[in-house]
């Protein structure tokens, strides 16, 4: 098997313990704990983007160059109920997302900028806990395009965003994202294996370039009650077309609560030769769109994929704050991680 030459091995080494000796905690919803925060126009805007000529208004990722302070603080919170892994702010941190603010000029410094911030308080936190070693995942998210289905139902034929136009966005928010600290990467929210699948030629382009390896996680999204993702595949489809990345880990978050996703992570997990990831949401969103679910609820049905074995890397999506992962933290203390399964040959 060939050798990885891997980033700072060291770092790579103590995560791989910490996965070998329990379950690790992700951490949980960003965009809510920024919700929270009940925002205004000039906290997106700052001082550097005052006269911009869009509303800034939403876009939270714009807030890691804007108010730092905040996500750095949303970070630390996490991680002081016992997340192990924290996301950059970086969801929607790419050239194709950041059009939509006319703010693409800006994504790869907020990739880089998240990056650093997450690093700084993963610093500060393993600092006053050296035994329990905190990781930062620089998030690249799924673009707001799809590159396998039309989105003119009068034109099935036709695409916003070619393969190549995705290589191109994905290169550049990697590129900060490694720069700016990442330990290790997640392809995350995958609605489309398609657009996955140009994530992951940019990302090995780009390892190949620094000649060095980091970590990669790939996570799907199952969108309805059908069990597919939204270009159509099933949880097991999903992950035999992304293993030739040979990731470290492959899972599933969003668009379902943790007692609606643990089939698919069941079915996943059946048949993954690697980690398993699963970071749901806060149970379904209400009429308002708002998630109701509270900590003991989800640390409730959560705990079962710890008990089934199911899975190496628990956390939260949309909806889920720091109690929400504190609850969950306790719930799957007891126990073991999931037994990996020996890779067969393709």
């Amino acid at each position: 098997m060939t050798q990885i030459n891997w980033h700072n091995p060291e770092r790579v080494e103590k995560m791989f313990d910490a996965l070998a000796d329990r379950i690790l905690l992700l951490d949980g919803a960003m965009g809510t704990m920024i919700q929270g925060e009940e925002l205004d126009e000039a906290d997106f805007r700052g001082d550097r983007l005052k006269d911009h000529p869009d509303d800034l208004k939403g876009n939270n990722d714009l807030l890691t160059l804007t108010r730092p302070g905040l996500i750095k603080r949303i970070h630390a919170d996490f991680m002081n109920v016992g997340c192990d892994l924290v996301e950059t702010n970086t969801f929607n941190a790419n050239r194709i997302s950041q059009a939509d603010y006319s703010l693409e000029e800006l994504a790869e410094e907020i990739n880089r900028e998240a990056a650093r911030l997450a690093r700084e308080a993963c610093d500060e936190v393993e600092a006053e806990t050296p035994d329990k070693p905190r990781f930062v995942i620089g998030t690249v998210g799924p673009t707001n395009q799809t590159a396998s289905i039309s989105p003119d139902v009068s034109s099935p034929g036709y695409r916003k965003v070619t393969f190549d136009d995705l290589v191109e966005t994905y290169t550049e928010a990697v590129r900060g994202l490694l720069d700016g600290g990442a330990d290790l990467l997640m392809i995350e929210t995958i609605f489309d294996t398609l657009n996955a699948k140009a994530a992951i030629f940019a990302i090995e382009e780009e390892f190949n370039r620094r000649g060095e390896h980091w970590p990669l996680l790939i996570s799907g999204t199952i969108t309805d009650a059908s069990g597919r993702t939204l270009s159509g595949q099933t949880a097991e489809a999903f992950y035999y077309s992304v293993r030739h990345a040979n990731p470290t880990g492959v899972g599933f978050n969003c668009a379902l609560g943790a007692d609606q996703l643990k089939k698919h992570i069941e079915d996943l997990s059946r048949v993954a030769e690697c980690l398993v990831t699963a970071h749901p949401n806060a149970g379904l969103p209400n009429e308002f769109g708002e998630y109701d679910q509270s900590p003991e609820e989800m640390a409730e049905i959560v705990k079962t994929y710890a008990e089934d074995g199911l899975v190496n890397i628990i956390g939260g999506c949309c909806g889920t704050t720091p109690a929400h992962l504190k609850a969950i933290g306790e719930a799957i203390e007891p126990f073991q991680p999931r037994n990996l399964k020996q890779r067969k040959a393709a």
